[in-house]
């Protein structure tokens, strides 16, 4: 699994340090090249207007403000990501909900595992895009 993602370059965006800090450990163990974390909506909208990514990693809530615009971003440059977030499936924007999951709090293999479902190694990525279909959405629990 770690394999597929070595590599990959991953925007994190999420408001809840440890949270962030877990993220980023979790994939720089796997290989990831990690932007972020981004705790804050601007800071996340300037990093994907300036920077490519093969995938991102979002919260849904950031300081009290909705991942949407970020999401709508990602979307546009066909870049895929995956909601990481302690909300239910409810919270998810609409457009949004069928986009895969991870419930917080998760484990390293949720996460990992999610992650290599969306991404595409960058070695088949080159020049034929992201697929603009995503596998059916992962929901992980604890336990």
């Amino acid at each position: 699994m770690t394999a597929t993602l070595r590599g990959v370059r991953v925007l994190v965006v999420e408001d809840e340090y440890f949270v962030a800090i877990l993220i980023e450990e979790i994939l720089e163990s796997a290989g990831c090249i990690v932007t972020g974390p981004i705790p804050r909506l601007p800071e996340a909208l300037d990093a994907v207007d300036h920077e490519d990514y093969d995938v991102a990693v979002l919260d849904v809530n950031l300081a009290g403000e909705r991942i949407n615009p970020v999401a709508d971003a990602l979307s546009e440059r066909n870049v895929p990501f995956l909601f990481v977030t302690g909300y239910g499936a409810n919270a998810l924007p609409s457009e949004y909900a069928q986009r895969p999951r991870v419930c917080k709090p998760f484990r390293m293999a949720d996460l990992l595992g999610t992650l290599s479902n969306v991404v595409k190694p960058p070695a088949q990525e080159a020049g034929t895009g992201n697929s603009a279909s995503w596998p059916a959405q992962k929901t992980a629990h604890p336990g």
